[in-house]
């Protein structure tokens, strides 16, 4: 249901104006007397009324500005999405503004909100892993806001959707596992509620299945704020080593997870792959030079923002059509280097 907002029009009715001098009361414009622009003022606040930027953009033409919104840009994958997002927007005239959520829902919606304040012409967002609630995003589709998900998306709201194929990738990262002799294979993955997390958690168990193995929830952790904190990460670790039969293998779901993982290992003078092997989701551009060099699952990054860009644009560009969305999911690439290979074992 489309909630019900006040407009300008309702406010110049209820003082008896009109719109165009309330509009410019609102501006502050040297047009309109004191005493009228106070009115206004006062009857604004009081009604909690503030100006639709959105419909203002609809009226005046495109902002030429686009809000993108992450968990944060200190992971390589997001700075790739970026690159891919502002090589498509710079080539159509377009500025991007990036907002960093912090794996916060609350700090997500306020972004949003100071994003749509600045009557942007559309927004590129990758919910936090606290965000199961939709409203706020769905509400501003209906007030005329073009909004695409990417990398984390959901059922719960109509657009078009860009993503990795998760299932696929945390498969064959496991399937590799098993080929290669490992026994007890451990999953390390984000937050629960997040669709990546489900998607990588799913494939993990399905190989597991397929190659009759058993799934055991106590090699199965979570970082509830994927990988945002060390500790969070060391916490997941401490429990598997501590385990009666600690795992020989990880399956990491997170680029920040995984190089965390590797670097936690090290710490605790884990050998890679004599002792643990390890491999997970990261773009990292150290992977292959770190010692024992790291097996990873690499998602194409640019070609995601540049898709999500691309069909935001799409979005923009329609007049009135019930667009027919699209969730497009992007296939992985798999690279396996020292981190896996079996080595005669060091048991724990």
């Amino acid at each position: 249901m489309k909630r019900t907002q006040l407009t300008m029009r309702d406010v110049a009715k209820a003082l008896g104006l009109s719109v165009s001098t309330v509009s410019k009361a609102l501006s502050g414009s040297y047009e309109i007397s004191a005493a009228t622009r106070s009115k206004v003022l006062e009857f604004a606040a009081e009604k909690d009324y503030v100006p639709n930027p959105i419909a203002k953009s609809l009226k005046y033409g495109e902002s030429k500005s686009i809000g993108v919104v992450l968990s944060t840009v200190d992971n390589h994958f997001y700075c790739k999405v970026i690159d891919g997002i502002e090589s498509v927007a710079h080539q159509h005239g377009y500025n991007i503004i990036i907002s960093q959520s912090h794996e916060s829902y609350e700090r997500e919606v306020l972004n949003v909100k100071n994003l749509t304040s600045r009557a942007i012409d559309g927004l590129l967002i990758s919910p936090s892993t606290e965000t199961v609630d939709y409203d706020f995003l769905k509400n501003l589709q209906q007030e005329g806001l073009k909004v695409v998900l990417f990398d984390r998306i959901t059922n719960k709201m109509d657009t078009h959707k860009i993503a990795s194929d998760n299932f696929q990738a945390a498969y064959k990262a496991t399937a590799h596992f098993i080929e290669n002799g490992f026994k007890r294979i451990a999953h390390i993955g984000g937050s629960p509620n997040v669709s990546i997390t489900i998607d990588r958690l799913e494939g993990y168990k399905k190989a597991l299945l397929d190659n009759n193995r058993d799934i055991d929830d106590k090699y199965i952790q979570y970082c509830h704020h994927s990988g945002k904190t060390v500790e969070e990460v060391e916490e997941a670790i401490i429990h598997l080593l501590n385990l009666k039969y600690p795992p020989d293998a990880i399956f990491t779901a997170t680029d920040r997870i995984t190089t965390k993982t590797f670097f936690s290992l090290k710490r605790q003078k884990i050998m890679i792959p004599q002792q643990i092997a390890l491999m997970g989701f990261t773009n990292t551009q150290l992977a292959d030079v770190i010692s024992p060099s790291l097996s990873r699952i690499r998602q194409p990054a640019f070609e995601m923002g540049q898709l999500a860009m691309n069909k935001l644009l799409e979005l923009i560009k329609r007049k009135k059509v019930v667009p027919d969305y699209e969730t497009i999911v992007l296939n992985t690439t798999l690279e396996f280097y020292e981190s896996t290979e079996k080595i005669v074992a060091v048991h724990l």
